[in-house]
């Protein structure tokens, strides 16, 4: 006689940490697919404009970009764009696990490139807010301030954890910079993001970027995306379970937000001003 015992079910369980690690992976993939984009519009209409010459359909673009006798701010703006390039497309190189571990002489040259270009970027930044002003008012230069001051202290505490060789303290502040240095990434997905909820609509948005929405955004793009890191961080390093499966969700929408704002901003800015 056969006797027939019964035993509970093997499932597999998903881990917390690993769910939310997954999560992070998931915006950090999406992210860099977005900034290659930026990227790719970077040199396809900023270095081609520079290549020819053709200042005067950067100006088609930006507001307050070539202004006549102002060799300072023309300057100071030039560099900016096209070092934005370096950035954009060297970042995510110093966040991957497998270039990190394997080339290393890589990830520390193109380490020492990208945090000198950060603060040369970020010095010029802060002088061409306050040399020409900026479009959008105090609260767009409030929230460029903030960034370009953040870019200054995460580069100077990524550099410095480093030569102490406190690697996991390295990666944290390499993580904070790699978000800080993408505000201006971040300022035009939100626009995009904006636009794809409302239809295109844009309510609370004005040309001269004094509406409602963009002030909250002339602030938040350079605030939010580091407030979502550090949530992250603190539910990967001390989360409870609860904590942690709930965060791997706020990621996921995070995520979802991101690659809304890619393509929207892909369809308003970039791709017309490569055609």
């Amino acid at each position: 006689m056969t006797t027939l015992t019964s035993r509970p079910a093997i499932l597999p369980q998903l881990d917390a940490l690993r769910v939310l690690k997954l999560s992070g992976a998931l915006w950090f993939v999406i992210a860099v697919i977005g900034q290659a984009a930026f990227a790719a519009y970077i040199l396809g209409f900023y270095g081609v404009s520079t290549a020819q010459g053709d200042f005067e359909r950067m100006d088609g673009r930006v507001f307050h970009g070539f202004i006549d006798g102002d060799l300072l701010g023309n300057s100071l703006f030039l560099s900016h764009v096209l070092l934005a390039f370096i950035i954009t497309f060297g970042a995510p190189f110093q966040l991957i696990p497998q270039i990190r571990n394997r080339f290393r002489t890589f990830h520390r040259w193109n380490g020492r490139l990208f945090l000198m270009v950060a603060v040369v970027i970020s010095t010029g930044a802060l002088i061409l807010v306050y040399h020409r002003g900026v479009i959008g008012g105090a609260f767009v230069a409030t929230g460029n301030t903030i960034n370009a001051v953040c870019i200054l202290v995460f580069s100077a505490m990524t550099l410095r954890f480093a030569l102490k060789r406190r690697f996991a303290d390295h990666h944290r502040w390499a993580m904070r910079l790699f978000i800080a240095a993408s505000g201006v990434w971040f300022f035009r997905l939100g626009f995009g993001f904006w636009a794809g909820i409302t239809g295109g609509t844009m309510p609370g948005s004005a040309m001269d970027l004094t509406g409602p929405f963009d002030r909250f955004l002339g602030i938040g793009h350079a605030i939010i995306p580091l407030l979502v890191l550090e949530l992250y961080l603190l539910a990967r390093d001390r989360g409870s379970s609860t904590a942690r499966y709930a965060m791997a969700g706020g990621m996921v929408a995070a995520s979802a937000a991101t690659a809304l704002g890619i393509f929207m901003a892909a369809q308003i800015f970039w791709l017309p001003a490569l055609h």
